[in-house]
C-alpha cells in the first residue's frame, strides 16, 4: 500500500498540521478537507476506480450499519490517492468539475482545495467556472472552496476575487469580500493590491466595504497600507472615512509616528464617531512627543465637548508647574462646561499662594522643638564634675579640692 500524502504548506514546504483535541477541524489540512462522512472509511486503491465509474459500488459494514459507498464518496476521497497515481487522480478531478450531474460537481468541489496542494494545474480555472454554474447549489459550494483556497494561492485567485468582489449578486459579493478578508491576514500585500483598486471605485458599496478590511492589513500592510488609509481618512462617503478612523489606535501601537501625523489631520473631522476613534487614538500617543503635546493643547479648546474632555484630562500629564497654570487660565477663560470650568481651576491655581492653609503650609519645615520653662529639665550645677572636665573648665585641681 503506497504512503498516504502528507500536505504541505505551498509558501513555506512544512507539513500542514490537523486540528485541535477531539477531532475538531480548524485550520491547516483537515479545514481543506470535505467534511467528516463515510468517504473516509475507503481504502485507496478503491478510490479510483470508484470515482472513475470502473467500479460501481462498495459495501462497508462500520459502526454496525451497512454502508454503500459510491463515485460521489470517491471523489471526495481523491486527496487520499498516493503520489504514484496523482496525476490520474487529478484528471478525474477536473472530469468531475465539468460532470453533468450537479452532486458531482459539489463533490469535486469540496475535494479541490486540498488536492490544489498536489496538482494545481487548471483547478483554479475549473473554480471559476463553476461560480458562474446556473446551479444555485455548485455556486454555493464554489463559493466556500474559494475562502478556502484564496488564502493559499492569492495570485491563482486574484482575477477570480477581483470579478466576485464586483458581482451584482449579494452573496457573490459578501463572500467575495470575506475571501477578501482571509486573504488579507495571510498575504496583506494582496489585500493592499485589492484595495488600491476598490478606494478609487464610484460604487460607494465597494468602497465602504473594501474600507472595512483596512484594520486587517493595519498592522502589516507597511507603507502601502499607511497611504490607503490616508486616503481613506479623505473619501466624501463618511463611512468609509469612520472605517478608517478605526485603524487609528492600531496604528497608534505598531506605528506611532504616522498615526501622529493622521490623528492631526483628523482633528477638524465634524463626525462624532470619527471624532470618537481620534480621542482613543490620542489617548495612545506619546504624549512625550511636542507635536502631540501642541495637539492636545488645541484639542482642549476644541468645539466638541468630548474633545476637549480628553484633552483637558491629559494637560497635567504633559505641562506642570507654572506652564500647567497659565495653560489652564488661558482655558478656562473660554470654557463654559461647568465640570471642565472646576477642573481647570484646580489646575490653574497656585497651592502655595491661593491653596489652603494646609497646601500653604506643605512646603515649610518643621520647626525645631524648643522645650517649655515648667517642663522638668536635670539641673546641671548639681552634676559632678571628673577630673576631664576640671581640666577642661581651665582651672587646676588643686583649686577644686580646697
Amino acid at each position: 500500500m503506497p504512503r498516504e500524502y502528507v500536505a504541505r504548506d505551498p509558501r513555506t514546504g512544512k507539513r500542514i498540521g490537523v486540528g485541535k483535541k477531539g477531532g475538531k477541524k480548524t485550520t491547516g489540512f483537515a479545514a481543506l478537507s470535505p467534511d467528516s462522512g463515510p468517504w473516509q472509511w475507503l481504502e485507496i486503491p478503491e478510490i479510483l476506480p470508484l470515482a472513475t465509474g470502473e467500479s460501481d459500488k462498495v459495501e462497508l459494514l462500520m459502526d454496525g450499519k451497512r454502508w454503500r459507498l459510491g463515485r460521489i464518496d470517491a471523489i471526495k476521497a481523491l486527496s487520499k490517492v498516493g503520489e504514484r497515481d496523482a496525476e490520474r487522480a487529478y484528471e478525474t478531478l477536473v472530469d468531475a468539475l465539468e460532470d453533468n450531474f450537479p452532486d458531482v460537481r459539489i463533490a469535486a468541489l469540496k475535494a479541490l482545495p486540498s488536492f490544489a496542494l498536489r496538482r494545481q494545474g487548471i483547478l483554479l480555472h475549473c473554480l471559476s467556472d463553476r461560480l458562474l454554474d446556473e446551479e444555485e447549489p455548485v455556486r454555493e459550494e464554489a463559493m466556500n472552496c474559494l475562502k478556502k483556497i484564496a488564502p493559499l494561492f492569492p495570485s491563482g485567485c486574484e482575477e477570480i476575487i477581483r470579478r466576485e468582489l464586483r458581482d451584482e449578486r449579494k452573496s457573490h459579493r459578501d463572500n467575495a469580500f470575506a475571501t477578501l478578508n482571509l486573504t488579507a491576514r495571510e498575504w496583506p500585500e494582496v489585500g493592499c493590491l485589492h484595495l488600491d483598486e476598490l478606494i478609487r471605485e464610484e460604487d460607494v458599496d465597494l468602497r465602504i466595504r473594501g474600507s472595512m478590511v483596512l484594520r486587517t492589513v493595519a498592522s502589516k500592510g507597511g507603507a502601502e497600507a499607511w497611504d490607503l488609509i490616508t486616503w481613506s481618512l479623505q473619501d466624501e462617503e463618511v463611512r468609509v472615512r469612520r472605517n478608517a478612523a478605526k485603524t487609528l489606535t492600531i496604528l497608534a501601537d505598531v506605528e506611532p509616528r504616522v498615526a501622529v501625523i493622521l490623528v492631526e489631520s483628523s482633528l477638524g473631522e465634524n463626525d462624532r464617531t470619527i471624532r470618537n476613534s481620534v480621542i482613543k487614538a490620542l489617548k495612545k500617543l506619546d504624549i512625550q512627543s511636542p507635536r502631540v503635546v501642541q495637539m492636545i493643547l488645541k484639542g482642549a479648546s476644541d468645539d466638541d465637548l468630548e474633545m476637549r474632555r480628553a484633552c483637558v484630562s491629559q494637560i497635567s500629564i504633559i505641562l506642570s508647574g507654572q506652564e500647567l497654570r497659565e495653560a489652564a487660565g488661558e482655558l478656562l477663560k473660554k470654557e463654559k462646561d461647568p465640570s471642565l470650568r472646576k477642573k481647570l481651576q484646580s489646575l490653574s491655581l497656585d497651592p502655595d499662594f491661593e491653596g489652603s492653609e494646609a497646601e500653604k503650609n506643605r512646603k515649610l519645615a518643621p520647626a525645631e522643638y524648643v522645650p517649655k520653662e515648667d517642663e522638668d529639665m536635670p539641673p546641671t550645677n548639681l552634676l559632678p564634675m571628673g577630673e576631664d572636665d576640671k581640666r577642661q573648665s581651665g582651672r587646676p585641681a588643686s583649686e577644686e579640692s580646697r
